[in-house]
């Protein structure tokens, strides 16, 4: 019996595996779809399915550099309590799928968990995922990743508190700064400002032009309610338009560790030290969970259950 992509597709709806091992599973047992399904069970990948309504909303961000410096992947990994994502089990697969991530370069996220791991031959990311499941005994799941690569320059990145903030940044260089334990230092301090700072991006041009318009729409509308003219109004908000860059571009923003200077400055003094271009080019911030449904505990359900038993 021949099977298609929808069958595929169907399958891992029912199942809660992984599209590498459905197809399997279907290739296995001839397209049918109830054995195909005993055969994920005899396989041990059901383990994954039965926690799949769980709510996977703790975990942590991993992250992992190329021995050069110049290619660099942040992952998501998610889990159910903090407890697990703390554990020794939880965070190798959190680097192994970050490295999978750098060295593969994956298109998405459905092409990652698809692809043979570069950790275990025999093995898929899905397969590891599944396999770390089955061991620690709750829902995971890679819930988002980002990849840097640069010509010449650094990747860099900061966790925060075991993985809840991690932060990827690349800083372009006019030559081979990776031996020169200053420039590490500097890269490594302003990807920890990125998560202390947050700001949402590099430089004031990077500003969407309709989110600049509309923040001098707000500031104008604020000078006039104050009772100034409209001509003055103008000025003042060529004034106010650099505060907010200031808020949220990382080279206008004052550097953390030193006030008395903004991150670009920090960078523009670097450069002159050692005598070559160095640009910040990107970063990339995932804070852990954001976006997602956490588990609430009811106590008082919970009681009342017991109670009905």
């Amino acid at each position: 019996m021949a099977f298609t992509a929808k069958d595929v597709a169907a399958l891992r709806e029912r199942t809660g595996a992984g599209m590498m091992d459905c197809k399997k599973a279907l290739t296995a047992t001839d397209g049918d779809m109830e054995k195909a399904a005993e055969f994920l069970r005899e396989q041990g990948v059901n383990i994954a399915a039965k926690k799949a309504s769980r709510i996977a909303s703790e975990g942590a961000v991993a992250a992992f550099i190329s021995k050069d410096g110049k290619i660099g992947a942040l992952a998501e990994v998610n889990c159910e309590s903090d407890f697990v994502a703390k554990s020794d089990p939880f965070v190798e697969l959190g680097t192994a799928v970050a490295r999978q991530v750098a060295e593969t370069n994956p298109a998405d996220l459905e092409s990652l968990l698809a692809q043979k791991s570069v950790v275990d031959a025999n093995s898929t990311v899905t397969d590891l995922v599944n396999n770390a499941t089955a061991k620690i005994g709750e829902k995971l799941s890679v819930r988002r990743f980002v990849r840097f690569e640069v010509k010449s320059g650094k990747e860099e990145f900061y966790l925060h508190m075991g993985g809840k903030i991690g932060v990827l940044l690349e800083v372009e260089t006019e030559k081979n700064l990776n031996g020169n334990e200053e420039f590490a230092a500097m890269c490594h301090d302003i990807a920890m400002h990125i998560a202390a700072s947050a700001p949402k991006y590099v430089y004031p041009e990077d500003v969407p032009a309709e989110q600049t318009e509309h923040e001098k729409e707000i500031l104008k509308a604020q000078a006039l309610n104050e009772g100034k003219p409209a001509a003055v109004a103008d000025k003042i908000i060529a004034g106010r338009i650099k505060k907010f860059y200031k808020e949220i571009c990382l080279v206008e923003q004052e550097f953390v560790k030193n006030p008395d200077i903004t991150v670009g400055q920090l960078v523009a003094d670097f450069a002159k030290k050692v005598g070559c271009a160095v640009k910040v080019v990107r970063f990339a911030c995932f804070v852990m969970g954001e976006g997602l449904e956490k588990k609430v505990d009811n106590l008082a359900e919970e009681v009342a259950k017991m109670q009905q038993k």
